[in-house]
């Protein structure tokens, strides 16, 4: 027996072993009043200060249902349907919320809109086009606040915030320009486009308040506020050798950030996991951690994972899959990661009838439960998919 099938079966008995004892570790949770739901894509957040996730869940045309879940009461709720909380008019339709949800120090969250179709890209300032997307501000107790277009014609595809001032980072879609919006002046400002093709659909920010993307090259750039400026890393973040250029351009799919380490993880679309060093000036240390999984003859920048979330116990969890892009056949994997030891393995297998795709990136709530925005395909076929949300404690049993 070759090594590398004594430890694909090693890895399927630790699978099995982890199925059978972990079922209530895992739960999938439904969101109810929109029969209609299609899909969720990077739109879903942690409130600390509530201990609530908020998620933005869309049928993938003309509504985005807008749902809040207490991990302390374990109960989803449907707030309302965006186009009317917002009070849009029927030329501002919005196709979904594309970016995550990020919150304030006092509660409120933000997130953006998005054409999220084919409309959008082809009639642009048509009449029957698309208007912009908006940048959004929910609080339970004072309802949805629309804070207005940030470029017209243009999708905001993600944001985040600073965490000290409550500054708003955006980057839009299709021309990649970066946003700077003061929400106490009602100001935005454009500092210019930072790539092309693809356009690149993650931000994250250091616990400094800076703000992260990549260029064409898959370089990063760093919104240095101090200084009011953008810096540019001199090389890209590590890819595999033959990766195709349309897979640099997109850069990075998703993050999770050990603050007492000083890490913050990387993984490129690509399919590399990366620990990455933020220094308060400048563009800190990147450290290359290999593939997101071991692919034997397939190609090594092959897997899609679009989510990624790291548990109290300091390892971390995400799922590979999605957009028909399997490293089992069509099916999902759960990996865990452990950066002590590199070591990673996979926990668990979903057919795509049960998880098609998961998307979040650091989502914990004080209880060390991890989330993650799904949608599955019951089917099997074509994309007749429904979402779901998944909760996940590596560490205990979620249920009683």
């Amino acid at each position: 027996m070759t090594r590398i099938i004594q430890l694909w079966l090693c890895l399927m008995c630790a699978a099995t072993a982890f199925a059978q004892k972990t079922d209530k570790n895992v739960a999938f949770i439904e969101y109810p009043d929109f029969p209609e739901a299609h899909s969720t894509w990077g739109s879903i957040g942690y409130n600390a200060a509530s201990n609530t996730v908020h998620i933005g869940v869309t049928n993938h045309a003309n509504n985005i249902g807008l749902y809040t879940f207490d991990a302390t009461t374990n109960a989803m709720k449907l707030n309302g349907f965006i186009k009317d909380l917002a009070h849009l008019r029927p030329y501002q339709w919005q196709g979904k919320v594309h970016s995550k949800i990020v919150a304030a120090p006092d509660g409120s969250i933000f997130f953006s809109t998005d054409g999220g179709e084919s409309r959008e890209e082809y009639l642009m300032e048509h009449p029957q086009g698309y208007a912009g997307g908006f940048f959004m501000k929910w609080n339970p107790k004072t309802g949805l606040q629309n804070l207005g277009i940030g470029m017209q014609y243009e999708s905001i595809k993600d944001v985040d915030i600073d965490p000290k001032t409550g500054t708003i980072y955006g980057i839009t879609y299709p021309q990649a320009h970066f946003l700077v919006y003061n929400p106490e002046k009602n100001q935005v400002r454009d500092l210019g486009r930072l790539a092309s093709s693809h356009v690149p659909r993650v931000l994250f920010t250091d616990w400094w308040g800076n703000c992260y993307y990549v260029d064409w090259r898959q370089r990063l750039v760093k919104y240095e506020k101090d200084s009011d400026s953008l810096v540019f890393a001199r090389e890209s973040l590590p890819a595999f050798p033959g990766t195709p250029g349309s897979k640099i351009i997109t850069g990075i799919t998703a993050y999770a950030k050990d603050e007492a380490k000083g890490i913050i993880y990387l993984i490129t679309y690509g399919a590399k996991l990366i620990a990455f060093h933020p220094e308060k000036n400048g563009i800190g240390k990147v450290e290359d951690l290999g593939g997101v999984i071991e692919t034997d003859k397939a190609n090594a920048w092959g897997p899609y994972v679009p989510n990624l979330n790291i548990g109290k116990n300091g390892k971390l969890y995400y799922i590979i899959g999605g957009h028909g892009n399997y490293v089992l056949k069509d099916k999902t994997v759960l990996v865990e990661y452990n950066p002590a030891t590199h070591k990673k393995t996979i926990l668990r297998e979903y057919p795509i009838t049960e998880i098609t795709e998961a998307t979040g990136c650091d989502i914990r709530d004080k209880d060390g439960n991890l989330y993650f925005a799904a949608r599955r395909n019951p089917s099997g076929l074509g994309d007749s998919t429904r979402p779901f949300m998944i909760q996940f404690n590596p560490e205990k049993e979620l249920r009683k």
